[in-house]
């Protein structure tokens, strides 16, 4: 899978569309990054952009357009309804794909780093990347805003992490950090009543709702308020009542494991002051925001949440708890939207959490998987969902030969050009005999008699998949390898300098070319391992399918071999060939006895 990136630096400008696009050239001016929206708010004299790339390339593209910024936005002349500090107000870098949030920590220090010190701006960590825990809540970070920036650079606990103390009077300063994906997650109900959403989101969202008592079966907002009182101090969770506010956060720490002051002070209340306060009960997810509304589009009502942590509260385990809140008051959920877009993890944890239910195997591929997790979620319940417009991070295979029909790739390697060949040809042969191993695991999983071995059998089917895929892309890769060398060929060779630059680059061009079908050999031996693995399990009936995916991949892998055996022949560097050359023969060996188990493992149930 891909590394991705998303950035979506928020700059102070917003009236300005010249400038507003100068800002964004300079960001798709960097190679491998794509700017997927561009939010232009008048009143607030704010835009907000969301790129996504690899981490480098997100990387650069964020410095180059808070340098652009810093070049065309004069904060001593700005004005705007949203709280803003600087030019470039916030910059947070998101993991999408294949990236973690250390990995996103450490982009946000680098480029707060290049800030500091080549733009001179003050730079404040936050959220994931805060150096202090008071600096991970951004209003924290941002309070006094631009007009109080002077003075705050000068406080003792308000240094910047990076820059100076001094007073950038024309960029203000900037927040760089790292977080968590949002996803705008609405859930859609079979009523137009906003009272019965609002409910239910209440019951859901990590704010909560206050606790009543008496006639709150089935819609709890119609019970009495529980309100604090001298000496009765009520647990919003149970029945629980203290004599005391200590001896309820004692209860409440043993019960949640969560500090009762900080669960008040984060509602605006006193946890001194709160004689006479209602009693909050607690939602049931962290890291949700939610309430009611009526969309008269639909013609329906809508929880509306925005998740800030998706791996601690998933969409699919929300949309579980909506459908059961709402039965429980006779309500039903037609569907769920996506506003915007989703990662695909997300959504991949939804289609695994659906199948496992169907105690289906999760080792899909992932048009499969994605189908679910859509179907499940009713997510074109108001609306088209297509997850190649939907899904950031979706791995996806955009070779010309890999999508065509297999007769049409078939033909197109019989006809007289030197490419697509036995490179790719190999590759497919391998993919061929991982999706045969894959097949006999998925089958299984639903088979009598494998009820104990279905965990197994999952981790067969979806590690087997990320080997299919890798050997799918490498069909197209195998055929494109040569281009190097085919380019160098035709650089001029009139004078010494020119031949001596043309032979290099040649040089270069058959490392490159051979390190693809090595590629395919290594992807070819993981093929084997997963029908080895699933021959050791295997019904009876389906051991001609795993024997025949073993021979495939070891077909594939040989074929290949051929490939880098034949670019070693023109490489002049001894020390590269030796040591490809090992690398390739372990490989081999270790695809022959690989075959070997999986043969004897056939031979016995025929």
């Amino acid at each position: 899978m891909n590394q991705l990136v998303e950035c979506v630096p928020n700059f102070s400008e917003g009236r300005d569309k010249d400038k507003i696009k100068q800002i964004t050239d300079s960001i798709e001016k960097i190679s491998g990054v794509e700017v997927l929206d561009v939010d232009i708010g008048s009143d607030t004299n704010r835009t907000v952009v969301t790129f996504i790339g690899s981490p480098s390339s997100v990387e650069e593209a964020a410095f180059q357009a808070v340098t652009k910024a810093s070049e065309l936005i004069d904060m001593r002349k700005h004005g705007g309804a949203h709280p803003r500090m600087g030019a470039t107000d916030v910059c947070p870098f998101v993991p999408v794909s294949d990236v973690s949030m250390e990995d996103c920590v450490n982009i946000a220090k680098k480029v707060g780093k290049r800030i500091g010190e080549e733009l001179e701006i003050p730079v404040y960590l936050y959220e994931n990347a805060a150096t202090t825990d008071d600096r991970q809540n951004l209003t924290n970070v941002r309070a006094g805003e631009y007009e109080g920036l002077k003075e705050k650079l000068v406080e003792p606990n308000w240094r910047p992490d990076y820059g100076s103390t001094k007073f950038n009077a024309r960029s203000g300063a900037t927040a760089v950090g790292a977080r968590e994906f949002l996803i705008a997650y609405n859930v859609n109900l079979n009523t137009t009543d906003r009272t019965y959403a609002n409910e239910i989101a209440y019951e859901i969202r990590e704010r909560g709702r206050w606790k009543r008592t008496g006639n709150i079966d089935p819609f709890y907002y119609k019970g009495d308020v529980v309100r604090f009182k001298e000496g009765k101090y009520p647990d919003g969770n149970s029945d629980f009542v203290g004599s005391s506010l200590d001896e309820l956060a004692k209860h409440y720490k043993e019960t949640t494991g969560k500090d009762l002051r900080e669960r008040y002070l984060s509602l605006g209340l006193d946890p001194d002051n709160l004689i006479g306060k209602p009693v909050y009960k607690d939602g049931k997810f962290t890291n949700v925001k939610g309430l009611g509304w009526v969309i008269p589009e639909y013609n329906r009502a809508q929880i509306s949440m925005n998740l800030t942590n998706y791996r601690i509260a998933s969409i699919h385990h929300i949309f579980d708890t909506a459908c059961e809140e709402a039965k429980k008051r006779g309500l039903r959920v037609t569907g769920s939207e996506i506003v915007g877009l989703i990662p695909y993890d997300a959504m991949k944890m939804a289609a695994e959490h659906y199948l496992l239910k169907m105690h289906k195997s999760s080792g899909l591929p992932v048009p499969d998987l994605m189908n679910v997790a859509v179907q499940s979620l009713g997510l074109c319940d108001v609306g088209d969902f297509n997850p190649k417009d939907k899904v950031l991070g979706m791995p996806k295979v955009d070779g010309n030969l890999a999508n065509r029909v297999t007769f049409d790739f078939v033909d197109e390697v019989s006809r007289d050009s030197p490419a697509p060949g036995g490179g790719s040809v190999a590759a497919l042969s391998g993919a061929l005999g991982a999706a045969l191993g894959i097949m006999v695991a998925n089958l299984s999983t639903s088979k009598a008699g494998f009820e104990d071995q279905k965990e197994r059998l999952n981790e067969i089917a979806s590690k087997g998949q990320t080997v299919k895929d890798a050997l799918i892309k490498a069909i197209d890769e195998d055929t494109s390898a040569f281009d190097q060398v085919i380019k160098a060929m035709r650089m001029p060779k009139d004078t010494d300098a020119d031949k001596k630059s043309r032979e290099t680059a040649m040089q270069e061009g058959y490392q490159i070319a051979t390190q693809v079908p090595l590629e395919t050999v290594k992807h070819c031996r993981d093929a084997l391992q997963i029908c080895s693995e699933i021959s050791k399990l295997m019904d009876d009936g389906m051991a001609s399918d795993v024997g025949s995916g073993a021979l495939m991949a070891n077909a594939g892998a040989k074929a290949a071999a051929y490939n880098v055996r034949i670019n070693l022949k023109s490489i002049k560097n001894k020390k590269f060939c030796k040591t490809t050359g090992n690398k390739l023969g372990k490989l081999i060996d270790e695809c022959n006895l690989l075959t070997e188990l999986v043969i004897q493992n056939v031979d016995k149930t025929l």
